[in-house]
């Protein structure tokens, strides 16, 4: 088994990275610059290749996990890079088909879901986007699917919530939260109120590279599927830093129209034998360790 990671710079890709190096899988990156050794790694601008099959000819892999996009926070939920990534996954994975691969995992997100439901299933919640970044994501796992039947090459779509850890980008919301809580930003309103599903990233690259391990087919939650408050991560990070956080409590949201519950039905998941390992103090905990 050897596999041809994208997006293995990012928060997510480098916590699939190391699961990979963990389980002793070979994998080769691609991206547009220089990361670890050249012999792990091929230079390539995916929104910008001609030749999708030479990449994967050059790549030599079994397997395709691919988690690139376009994710700058605050505008990626309706940039028009979106758009372009649906070509630029198509050709990736259609040229993965061709080549011989034997099995794709690709990310999708819960924005593909109608957020109205709360409680989100496979295949039992209705998929109605509301953000171009949800709509390009339900487009793209249509056109692979497409893609990959025609080839009879099983394909895993992992559906990831609310994913958090050490390395986010510094715009996200737990980020942003802990420079409050230090005193090195202003103050802003959350949804204290709401529910989200937290899924610490090491859990997540587990459950991606387990999709990959066991060449799993159709779509899957990435989830804790656990509620828990955002309010009552506010709190977990203020006690752990000492600090107060009754002033992050006491500001009305500055986006009230978010919905108050969204969480994943993770049980799919877990008959391939994937179980959460991070509980949530301690997950936040080593989150603020810098």
């Amino acid at each position: 088994m050897q596999v041809l990671l994208t997006g293995a710079t990012g928060f997510i890709g480098r916590y699939v990275a190391r699961e990979l190096e963990m389980h002793g899988i070979r994998f080769v990156m691609v991206g547009r610059g220089a990361y670890l050794n050249d012999g792990d790694y091929i230079k390539a601008d995916l929104l910008r290749i001609t030749d999708y099959n030479a990449l994967v000819r050059e790549a030599n892999a079994t397997h395709l996990i691919h988690l690139a996009w376009y994710a700058e926070h605050g505008k990626y939920w309706s940039h028009p890079l979106n758009i372009d990534w649906i070509k630029a996954t198509e050709g990736l994975v259609r040229a993965f088909c061709e080549e011989g691969g034997c099995h794709i995992s690709v990310a999708g997100t819960c924005a593909e879901y109608d957020w109205n439901y709360g409680y989100h299933i496979e295949d039992i919640t209705p998929i109605n986007p509301v953000t171009i970044y949800g709509a390009t994501k339900d487009a793209t796992r249509r056109i692979c699917t497409s893609v990959c039947n025609k080839f009879s090459v099983p394909l895993a779509w992992g559906r990831l919530f609310f994913p958090y850890g050490r390395g986010e980008p510094t715009t996200r919301l737990l980020p942003s939260l802990a420079d409050v809580l230090r005193g090195e930003r202003p103050a802003f309103g959350v949804n204290v109120e709401s529910y989200r599903d937290f899924l610490h990233a090491r859990d997540t690259a587990v459950a991606l590279v387990l999709l990959s391990k066991s060449e799993a087919s159709g779509c899957f939650n990435i989830s804790s599927g656990e509620a828990t408050k955002v309010g009552e991560v506010v709190r977990i990070l203020a006690e752990k830093m000492e600090v107060s956080c009754d002033t992050l409590l006491g500001i009305p949201s500055a986006r009230p129209a978010e919905p108050s519950f969204l969480v994943g039905n993770n049980d799919r998941l877990r008959k391939l034998g994937w179980n959460k390992r991070v509980v949530l103090q301690e997950g936040l905990e080593d989150f603020l360790q810098r």
